[in-house]
């Protein structure tokens, strides 16, 4: 019969015997066959003996009689391309894992974009059109597919997004706001401000700017969030909107079109006003938490009122009555640290007051400056600038100019100094009045939020766009950005300065204290695993670290393959507590 060629490979041939002294051994031998067909027989020829060579030998025999290619190492493989992974792909795994992708709308370019727009925005926020020059140096873009996407597809995604923006916080407010972790309805809200560049912003227009830019236009936007602080919904309003006004409008998307009852408003006292709370009264289905302004917590320090300096002997929060505010709680509290505060900054204030008005009385005496009108305009700005016009009696002539302090106006204020009083429509039942003051000082994790979203993480200003509908994709897009964050934060608590297990205070009243933990790696600049604690943006940072590198084989057209650089403890360590592996890739 003729013999069929076949092909050689290394076979390992395992033996066991008993040795003459009875003890088990085992030999292992590498031998070089062809295998090859003796008409319907299969047979082996043995050609050599490869035991004798290295461990090393006998894999790059076995590998090259596999077909595979072998290189020197350091010498044959060239390295084609490096992109940082680690950030992009630690980023997307949480937009995953909170279904993200899905709660955006149908798969598409469009969601593509927007997806990639949102995780750009956590890992390097910047414009639209630096955002696509960086994504394509990482591998978001060709991951999720967006490389080659123009300027103009990125806006078409902006404009898809905005039209998904009810449909998208509707579940978000279901899910955090009416679940199970939400047992008592609470929803905070709270606004700001960002200003904007160029002319054509139709919400563009000069208000009080919570950023310092006077003078600039600015737009306005208000936070929805749970008791935690995750946000869920974002509103955006014309620069001049007051904060009364931004409230009636979130309190009609509430009522409207999140279809919500029986919800418990958190507010401050500028949003939350007597009037809003009329409001609220008339619309029924809705409580509410914020806090009296001074003039009505004069009026309740006044003589023979309930808010007597008395109730604060045994403790620092006391709950009160009044008829002028029917079916609500009242909690007056008193912060000693906070009336040391406004106490010495008053006096600050006056000694700088003090000090350019005597300027100006000078000038007066000395003939430099005459006439009242002028004399008024000088003082006017002086008043202005250190807001203490309550405090001062003033006589402006035509040639002359006094002034003395109010110290009647200036011991009522200070004898409230550190009083606040909070006013809540929820009942005793459900907390007591130390969980009302922690309800109302929750408000902080809005302002936490916002600082977030305005300068620390998604860095949202300033406002670039100029139709109405980009502005407002633009804001809603740093929303989803923060509520990307804000997940994260939490997950990587333990790789960063974070406080992980903040004591409750004793005192609501006080301020809150660190825990232990927290004080211990702000000390050490360590964390419990021993690994060098982080900001939120250094950890990102080091994530980005991780490279997807391409290889090819040197001297090959070949299209090679894609290698992870080994990930440092740190970098292993923040895919665990995401619960996900290190991907190669983000799909």
């Amino acid at each position: 019969m003729t013999k069929t060629p076949g092909a050689m490979h290394v076979a390992k041939i395992t033996n066991r015997r008993v040795d003459k002294s009875g003890q088990p051994r085992e030999y292992v031998s590498h031998l070089l066959r062809r295998t090859y067909r003796d008409g319907a027989a299969v047979k082996h020829e043995t050609l050599a003996n490869l035991s004798p060579l290295p461990e090393a030998a006998i894999e790059a025999v076995r590998a090259a009689l596999a077909g595979k290619t072998l290189v020197v190492a350091g010498e044959g493989l060239e390295v084609t391309g490096s992109r940082p992974h680690g950030h992009v792909a630690a980023v997307h795994a949480q937009a995953k894992a909170l279904g993200l992708p899905a709660l955006l709308g149908p798969a598409g370019r469009d969601r593509d974009i927007a997806l990639a727009l949102i995780i750009a925005r956590v890992c390097r926020p910047a414009s639209k059109l630096a955002t696509t020059r960086w994504w394509a140096d990482t591998t978001l873009a060709d991951d999720l597919g967006v490389a080659d996407t123009t300027t103009d597809e990125v806006y078409a995604a902006m404009d898809w997004l905005a039209g998904r923006q009810e449909a998208i916080e509707i579940k978000l407010v279901r899910t955090h706001l009416t679940g199970p972790g939400n047992p008592d309805r609470l929803a905070l809200f709270d606004l700001s401000s960002s200003w904007v560049t160029g002319k054509c912003c139709p919400l563009a227009a000069r208000g009080y700017s919570r950023d310092g830019k006077k003078g600039l236009p600015q737009i306005e936007y208000g936070l929805l969030t749970d008791p935690a602080g995750r946000p869920v919904a974002v509103r955006v309003f014309p620069g001049n909107t007051a904060d009364p006004s931004a409230f009636t409008a979130i309190v009609q998307t509430v009522k409207d079109t999140f279809s919500l009852k029986d919800m418990v408003m958190v507010g401050d006292r500028g949003m939350i006003t007597s009037a809003r709370v009329h409001e609220l009264r008339e619309l029924g289905g809705l409580g509410w938490v914020t806090a009296l302004r001074a003039p009505a917590i004069a009026a309740l320090a006044a003589d023979n009122g309930p808010l007597q300096m008395s109730l604060f002997d045994q403790a620092n929060l006391a709950e009160i009555t009044h008829p002028d505010y029917p079916g609500e709680r009242l909690v007056a509290c008193r912060n000693p640290a906070l009336a040391t505060e406004r106490a010495r900054k008053r006096l600050a204030l006056l000694e700088a007051t003090d000090t350019e008005l005597a300027k100006i009385v000078a000038a007066a005496n000395a003939g430099r400056l005459a006439g009242a009108g002028k004399i008024g305009v000088r003082v006017g700005k002086v008043i202005g600038r250190y807001k203490m016009a309550k405090h001062y009696i003033l006589d402006i002539t035509d040639d002359t100019f006094s002034y003395q302090r109010n110290t009647d106006a200036i011991a009522t204020e200070a004898a409230l100094d550190g009083l606040y009083v909070i006013r809540t429509t929820i009942g005793p039942e459900q907390m007591n009045p130390a969980q009302v003051v922690a309800t109302y000082k929750s408000l902080s994790r809005v302002e936490r939020d916002f600082r977030s979203i305005k300068s620390i993480d998604v860095d949202l200003r300033p406002i670039h766009h100029y139709t109405e509908t980009r502005v407002r994709a633009h804001v809603f897009i740093c929303m989803l950005a923060a509520y990307l964050v804000w997940h994260l934060r939490q997950a990587w608590a333990p790789l960063t300065f974070t406080d992980e297990d903040r004591p409750d205070p004793v005192n609501p009243v006080a301020p809150a204290n660190r825990s232990h933990g927290a004080a211990a790696k702000a000390a050490t600049k360590t964390t419990t695993d021993d690994q060098p604690a982080r900001s939120f943006t250094s950890l990102l940072d080091h994530l980005a670290t991780l490279t997807r590198n391409h290889l090819r084989v040197a001297g090959h057209d070949e299209s090679g393959f894609d290698l992870l650089a080994i990930p440092t403890p740190t970098q292993r360590r923040a895919f665990e507590l995401l619960g996900a592996p290190i991907p190669l890739t983000l799909l």
